[in-house]
Protein backbone atom coordinates (compact mmCIF):
# COMPACT_ATOMS: atom_id res chain seq x y z
CA UNK A 1 0.00 0.00 0.00
CA UNK A 2 2.69 2.56 0.84
CA UNK A 3 4.65 1.86 -2.29
CA UNK A 4 1.36 2.26 -4.92
CA UNK A 5 1.01 5.63 -2.29
CA UNK A 6 3.97 6.92 -3.13
CA UNK A 7 4.10 5.92 -6.57
CA UNK A 8 0.72 7.99 -7.29
CA UNK A 9 1.91 10.69 -5.46
CA UNK A 10 5.60 10.51 -7.66
CA UNK A 11 3.19 10.76 -10.21
CA UNK A 12 1.23 13.72 -9.47
CA UNK A 13 4.41 15.61 -8.26
CA UNK A 14 6.75 15.73 -11.52
CA UNK A 15 7.95 18.58 -12.37
CA UNK A 16 7.01 18.44 -15.91
CA UNK A 17 3.22 18.12 -15.39
CA UNK A 18 2.91 21.05 -12.48
CA UNK A 19 4.76 23.13 -15.38
CA UNK A 20 2.17 22.06 -17.48
CA UNK A 21 -1.08 22.29 -15.21
CA UNK A 22 0.32 25.78 -14.04
CA UNK A 23 0.70 26.91 -17.44
CA UNK A 24 -2.80 25.83 -18.79
CA UNK A 25 -4.08 27.48 -15.75
CA UNK A 26 -2.35 30.76 -16.58
CA UNK A 27 -3.75 30.17 -20.20
CA UNK A 28 -7.06 30.79 -18.86
CA UNK A 29 -6.38 33.37 -16.85
CA UNK A 30 -4.96 35.53 -19.59
CA UNK A 31 -8.23 34.50 -22.13
CA UNK A 32 -10.41 35.24 -19.61
CA UNK A 33 -8.92 38.58 -18.92
CA UNK A 34 -8.92 39.11 -22.92
CA UNK A 35 -12.87 38.39 -22.88
CA UNK A 36 -12.92 40.93 -20.53
CA UNK A 37 -10.98 43.93 -21.94
CA UNK A 38 -13.15 42.91 -24.98
CA UNK A 39 -16.04 43.23 -23.50
CA UNK A 40 -15.01 46.65 -21.43
CA UNK A 41 -14.32 47.61 -24.83
CA UNK A 42 -17.64 46.95 -26.60
CA UNK A 43 -19.23 48.68 -23.89
CA UNK A 44 -16.80 51.88 -23.90
CA UNK A 45 -17.12 51.75 -27.67
CA UNK A 46 -20.93 51.95 -26.77
CA UNK A 47 -20.87 54.76 -24.32
CA UNK A 48 -18.92 56.86 -26.74
CA UNK A 49 -21.68 56.66 -29.53
CA UNK A 50 -23.94 57.44 -27.46
CA UNK A 51 -22.26 60.25 -25.97
CA UNK A 52 -21.67 61.59 -29.55
CA UNK A 53 -25.20 62.13 -29.50
CA UNK A 54 -25.23 64.79 -26.67
CA UNK A 55 -23.68 68.27 -26.96
CA UNK A 56 -19.85 67.31 -27.92
CA UNK A 57 -17.00 67.78 -25.08
CA UNK A 58 -13.81 67.42 -27.17
CA UNK A 59 -11.60 66.35 -24.07
CA UNK A 60 -14.43 63.31 -23.12
CA UNK A 61 -14.56 62.49 -26.74
CA UNK A 62 -10.55 62.34 -26.76
CA UNK A 63 -10.49 60.41 -23.72
CA UNK A 64 -12.58 57.55 -24.68
CA UNK A 65 -11.28 57.43 -28.01
CA UNK A 66 -7.69 57.13 -26.28
CA UNK A 67 -8.98 54.92 -23.68
CA UNK A 68 -10.35 52.33 -26.11
CA UNK A 69 -6.96 52.36 -28.32
CA UNK A 70 -5.23 51.85 -24.79
CA UNK A 71 -7.39 48.74 -24.44
CA UNK A 72 -6.68 47.79 -27.52
CA UNK A 73 -3.08 47.92 -27.24
CA UNK A 74 -3.94 45.91 -23.77
CA UNK A 75 -6.02 43.25 -25.72
CA UNK A 76 -3.33 43.10 -28.71
CA UNK A 77 -0.48 42.59 -26.12
CA UNK A 78 -2.33 39.98 -24.18
CA UNK A 79 -3.16 38.50 -27.47
CA UNK A 80 0.96 37.82 -28.20
CA UNK A 81 1.55 36.74 -24.60
CA UNK A 82 -0.51 33.76 -25.48
CA UNK A 83 1.13 32.98 -29.01
CA UNK A 84 4.45 33.66 -28.09
CA UNK A 85 4.48 32.86 -24.51
CA UNK A 86 6.34 36.55 -23.37
CA UNK A 87 5.68 39.93 -23.14
CA UNK A 88 6.57 42.62 -25.99
CA UNK A 89 8.32 45.38 -23.99
CA UNK A 90 8.24 47.63 -26.62
CA UNK A 91 4.15 47.05 -26.83
CA UNK A 92 4.10 47.53 -23.11
CA UNK A 93 6.08 50.97 -22.78
CA UNK A 94 4.12 52.41 -25.81
CA UNK A 95 0.84 51.56 -23.67
CA UNK A 96 2.55 53.37 -20.72
CA UNK A 97 3.18 55.97 -22.65
CA UNK A 98 -0.09 56.73 -23.90
CA UNK A 99 -1.99 55.78 -20.62
CA UNK A 100 0.11 58.55 -18.68
CA UNK A 101 -0.54 61.60 -22.28
CA UNK A 102 -4.31 60.25 -21.36
CA UNK A 103 -4.28 61.59 -18.20
CA UNK A 104 -2.42 64.59 -18.89
CA UNK A 105 -4.95 65.35 -22.07
CA UNK A 106 -7.97 64.26 -19.34
CA UNK A 107 -7.03 66.68 -16.91
CA UNK A 108 -5.69 69.42 -18.83
CA UNK A 109 -1.95 70.69 -18.82
CA UNK A 110 -3.10 74.25 -16.70
CA UNK A 111 -4.95 72.14 -13.73
CA UNK A 112 -2.29 69.87 -13.22
CA UNK A 113 0.39 70.85 -10.31
CA UNK A 114 3.72 71.50 -12.07
CA UNK A 115 5.78 69.17 -9.94
CA UNK A 116 3.22 66.57 -11.43
CA UNK A 117 4.01 67.74 -14.62
CA UNK A 118 7.51 67.45 -13.65
CA UNK A 119 7.20 64.31 -12.66
CA UNK A 120 5.41 63.09 -15.50
CA UNK A 121 8.20 64.50 -17.75
CA UNK A 122 10.84 62.68 -16.49
CA UNK A 123 8.54 59.23 -16.61
CA UNK A 124 7.61 59.57 -20.03
CA UNK A 125 11.67 61.21 -20.90
CA UNK A 126 12.40 58.00 -19.04
CA UNK A 127 10.19 55.85 -21.38
CA UNK A 128 11.45 57.42 -24.43
CA UNK A 129 15.41 56.28 -23.28
CA UNK A 130 13.82 52.85 -22.92
CA UNK A 131 11.83 52.50 -26.13
CA UNK A 132 14.47 53.83 -27.65
CA UNK A 133 17.08 51.73 -26.44
CA UNK A 134 15.08 48.23 -26.80
CA UNK A 135 16.57 47.73 -30.42
CA UNK A 136 20.22 48.80 -29.36
CA UNK A 137 19.46 46.33 -26.20
CA UNK A 138 18.49 43.83 -28.98
CA UNK A 139 21.39 44.13 -31.01
CA UNK A 140 23.57 43.86 -27.54
CA UNK A 141 22.00 40.86 -26.15
CA UNK A 142 22.12 38.63 -30.11
CA UNK A 143 26.27 39.11 -29.63
CA UNK A 144 25.83 37.41 -26.04
CA UNK A 145 25.45 33.73 -26.48
CA UNK A 146 24.91 30.95 -23.83
CA UNK A 147 28.00 28.30 -24.12
CA UNK A 148 26.60 25.29 -24.99
CA UNK A 149 28.07 21.82 -24.24
CA UNK A 150 30.33 20.32 -25.95
CA UNK A 151 29.53 17.13 -27.53
CA UNK A 152 32.50 14.70 -27.09
CA UNK A 153 33.21 11.63 -29.44
CA UNK A 154 31.66 9.34 -26.55
CA UNK A 155 27.86 11.16 -25.71
CA UNK A 156 27.38 8.89 -22.75
CA UNK A 157 30.53 10.34 -20.68
CA UNK A 158 29.29 11.84 -17.63
CA UNK A 159 30.88 15.39 -17.48
CA UNK A 160 32.99 15.45 -13.62
CA UNK A 161 31.73 17.80 -11.48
Amino acid sequence: MPKRLMTGLNYWFQRDRIVRNLEFFQDIIVISLCLGLFCVMLIRLGAMFFSLIHPLDLREITSDILFILILVELFRLLIDYLQERRISVGAAVEITIVSALREVILRGVLEIPRDQIFGISVFLIVLGGILAALPWMSRFLEHVKVPELEETEDSTQLLPD
